[in-house]
């Protein structure tokens, strides 16, 4: 009983937010970010920086400039905060517009307890990179992983993601080779080099990876389109339709699944199935 008096008087005796922090918290909720900056700005001059109403000021300046396309702005304020999750977080996309690559991957392993200069550190700074489509720093990063520690799982099939990504098929299969020798249980790296030889028309090479990386995820539809599609390219309708109608099974409303499945079924001649197939895309067009 004492306790909960005790935490009821503190709670009254804490004071409300001023009226100029309240005043930016509404700009902010009402999306007026460029009003709202000013004022938290000016609120966050009057108040403890141990205190929660500057921790949102800071967080929400972040916040404000992110949604503005003004990150680097940001980057004094969220300093003052880092120990926060959320201002590492920001602070790791606002240095790296900021051309601060070394800081950025610092906020982004604080974020997760590792040590800055770590391989797993420049590996997850790929991920985050990626995640964000800087792919020419995320390829940088995910190469100094790789330096630093050549058998590290994940850092290969990042690299192989980005040659494909690029179109450079060849050294994306590579990469994925190297991945699987570290971590054959990885499904998507199986997948991913399928997804290579099928893009590569070698059917027979594809086949053996994409059903390698059905066996360790049978809940994802990827592997079964693309196998699909093999064995259709190789006029073997019947087994194009199961993996088709099973990839659809997962994915109803897949247009690729839903597409191929149409023409398999046309050529298997079973075409009032097949046409009644085929109608559903224009239904998936208008969605």
């Amino acid at each position: 009983m004492f306790r909960v008096v005790f935490a009821l008087a503190f709670a009254m005796a804490a004071p409300p937010p001023s009226p100029l922090h309240q005043r930016a918290l509404l700009s902010y909720q009402q999306h007026d970010y460029a009003a709202a900056i000013p004022l938290f700005e000016q609120a966050a001059r009057s108040e403890s920086p141990a205190s929660p109403e500057f921790q949102e000021s800071a967080l929400l300046i972040g916040q404000s400039y992110f949604a503005l396309n003004q990150a680097p702005k940001a980057i004094p304020w969220l300093e003052r905060v880092a120990s926060s999750p959320e201002a590492s977080y920001m602070l790791g996309y606002a240095y790296t517009q900021a051309s601060q690559p070394n800081q950025a991957r610092a906020s982004f392993a604080r974020l997760f307890h590792l040590p800055a200069d770590s391989a797993d550190a420049h590996l997850l700074a790929a991920d985050m990179l990626m995640k964000k489509q800087y792919e020419d720093l995320a390829e940088q990063e995910a190469k100094q992983a790789v330096a630093l520690n050549p058998k590290l799982p994940q850092a290969h099939f990042l690299l192989g993601e980005i040659a494909i990504f690029r179109g450079r098929l060849d050294d994306g299969a590579s990469r994925m080779s190297e991945e699987l020798a570290l971590n054959p249980a990885f499904s998507m790296a199986w997948y991913r080099r399928g997804d290579v030889f099928t893009r590569q028309g070698n059917w027979d090479a594809a086949i053996p990876d994409l059903e390698r990386a059905i066996w360790l995820n049978p809940d994802f539809s990827g592997p079964f389109i693309l196998l699909g599609r093999c064995y259709f390219k190789k006029g073997d309708y019947a087994n194009a339709e199961g993996i088709l109608r099973r990839a659809l099974l997962i994915d109803p409303q897949n247009y690729s699944a839903t597409y191929l499945l149409g023409q398999t079924l046309m050529l298997e001649n079973k075409k009032d199935e097949g046409r009644a197939v085929l109608d559903k895309l224009k239904t998936m067009r208008q969605q």
